[in-house]
């Protein structure tokens, strides 16, 4: 028996060397991408550089000792409390974090982190159930040590994610005046996926992709009760498209790709598109105006700077007006946001994502006006950081996010924000959405609501079209309908 339990610890502290020294070296041998990675991290941006080195010298010092029998119980304890903090961290990541790059390096860098999660656990099993049938100690005085353990792996995440620079919610600089009855719950469908995009609305249809297979199209009723499955066709498969946007207007849709760069138009009774525009002009974000004219960011090749710009494919021209969007500081991330467009009103709307400010603008990009929403924040809060390796600039998980997305429909301005204001309690984030509704022709701060959970999930992306709200949380598509008593 005692043969069999050295050997087991042996096996298992092996398996530990391995793991660990592969992780170590991974990280090691592309230190600047994992240093930049943690410093997105919202739990731990403040400590990125300290927790760079600190985490594969941990890794390869417990690795050593794991060799030699001396030391290997000592070790196995120490492997524990590391692979119990790792567990806490992406437990936290999953439930209180938006996604963020994983840290781990090599070809553990390619699982999810739903099963990063598993064979994090799966190694905190063998750990404790060696160190607990070798240890030279009674039973209950291992498992106090373990239990032990555990709750300080768990408590020095908890505190880093607690005291690291993540972004503030709090602002009491501004107040909010909440409506009774707002929306009312219309109807639910679960997708199966919660990978959909809203590419479409008419009054009595909804249009939706998926990024996964982002030419399929489901077109469902308003009611979310009729079902009916497209595949859209290319005249040009064979291009390596990365970043495929769908925006479906009946009768007609558009598929584009900035990266490429491509735009395609088609009809939605035979679902064929062809390319109007090739290889032109780079864009990050587009909407169609018509079947003529189109309007996107793009980047300016002088400034290096986002700019908005107009594309008429029947004349093959573009457009710019690289004073639209005001830049800060010499950078790129600061005049970051959302590109809208309502057809009935002809307006062209951009809403920073960094700061409270969103521009209105007509068909020809002249400037109708600077709007600004109820949040303080006029500059944005950021924290870059340089990859020298890849020369590129790339934000630290603590910038603030102002507005986090956007929709127009009618007169009304619709932002989901999630920063507090007066009087809010911290805990509606974790129940709620925050929508804040502005009218346009005013130019003013209308009212607020809030859209709850359904079924534990928060909106992840939404919609509006007449009377009709459109939500995506989790797998499911929500409708609810406005109150026309506020919505006219």
């Amino acid at each position: 028996m005692e043969s069999i339990r050295r050997n087991a610890a042996g096996a298992v502290s092996y398996l530990f060397v391995l793991l660990f020294l592969y992780a170590a070296v991974s990280k090691l041998l592309d230190f600047e991408t994992f240093e930049v990675q943690l410093a997105q991290s919202p739990l731990l941006s403040a400590y990125a550089g300290f927790i760079a080195w600190a985490v594969p010298g941990l890794e390869i010092l417990i690795a050593v000792l794991l060799t030699l029998p001396k030391y290997r119980i000592p070790a196995l304890y120490a492997a524990f409390t590391l692979m119990v903090m790792f567990t806490a961290y992406i437990y936290i990541i999953l439930n209180f974090s938006d996604f963020i790059p994983c840290s781990c390096g090599g070809v553990l860098e390619k699982l999810s982190w739903t099963q990063h999660l598993i064979f994090n656990i799966v190694f905190i099993i063998l750990a404790g159930v060696v160190v607990f049938f070798t240890a030279r100690r009674n039973n209950k005085k291992t498992l106090l040590l373990l239990a032990v353990l555990a709750i300080f792996g768990v408590a020095v995440v908890t505190l880093l994610f607690v005291f690291s620079e993540k972004k503030m919610h709090r602002n009491n600089a501004f107040q909010r005046r909440y409506i009774p009855h707002p929306i009312k719950l219309k109807n639910a469908v679960d997708l199966e996926y919660n990978s959909f995009y809203i590419a479409g609305l008419t009054d009595s249809l909804i249009y939706l992709w998926n990024v996964t297979a982002p030419l399929n199209v489901m077109e469902l009723s308003t009611a979310l009760k009729a079902e009916n499955n497209y595949r859209i066709q290319l005249d040009k498969m064979d291009l390596p498209y990365t970043n495929i946007q769908i925006e479906i207007k009946p009768p007609n849709f558009y598929v584009s790709d900035g990266t490429i760069p491509i735009i395609l138009q088609g009809n939605i009774t035979s679902w064929k598109a062809r390319t109007l525009m090739q290889s032109q002009f780079y864009f990050s974000q587009i909407v169609s105006l018509d079947t003529t004219q189109f309007v996107m960011r793009t980047i300016d090749g002088r400034s290096k700077q986002n700019v908005i710009a107009s594309f008429s494919p029947t004349e093959d021209s573009l457009k710019i007006n690289n004073a639209l969007l005001q830049t800060e500081a010499n950078s790129i991330f600061a005049t970051d946001g959302q590109l809208l467009y309502d057809s009935n009103f002809g307006r062209i709307i951009y809403v920073y994502y960094y700061r409270n400010q969103f521009v209105v603008f007509d068909k020809y990009l002249n400037l109708d006006y600077v709007g600004n929403t109820i949040d303080t924040i006029s500059k944005a809060q950021l924290d870059i950081i340089h990859n020298a390796s890849t020369n590129e600039n790339k934000l630290k998980g603590n910038a603030t996010i102002v507005n986090q997305q956007a929709a127009i429909a009618g007169d009304y301005l619709f932002i989901v924000s999630d920063r507090l204001g007066k009087y809010e309690e911290a805990k509606v984030l974790q129940q709620a959405t925050i929508m804040d509704v502005y009218t346009i022709s005013k130019n003013r701060y209308a009212f607020s609501f809030y859209i709850y959970n359904y079924k534990g999930e928060k909106v992840s992306r939404f919609a509006v079209n007449n009377n009709q709200l459109l939500t995506l949380m989790g797998d499911y598509l929500v409708s609810y309908q406005l109150n026309e008593t506020y919505f006219k």
